[in-house]
């Protein structure tokens, strides 16, 4: 436990910064394997279920929660299974 008054204050401020992060980590994955399931099943609504597991991700990447590189990858990889359902 630190002894100097602004580590303590950073200490809390961490806690509560990782437990944001880990809400939209959670939120998601969540979103992505819905996107995930939607396109393997290939329901009606999976467009939509799609634009929002997009949404989710770029609002992480704004966030800081991920890295844009990540959220470049993971938008790519599941436009590409979309394409590759709604061709088939």
């Amino acid at each position: 436990m630190p002894n100097i008054k602004s580590q303590k204050d950073r200490v809390v401020q961490a806690k509560k910064e990782a437990l944001r992060n880990k809400t939209v980590k959670s939120n998601l994955k969540t979103v992505v394997k819905k996107a995930n399931a939607a396109i393997d099943s290939n329901a009606a609504d999976k467009e939509t279920v799609v634009k929002v597991a997009v949404s989710a991700i770029d609002s992480a990447k704004s966030k800081g929660v991920i890295h844009k590189n990540t959220a470049a990858r993971k938008i790519s990889r599941m436009a590409k299974r979309a394409n590759k359902a709604a061709a088939q």
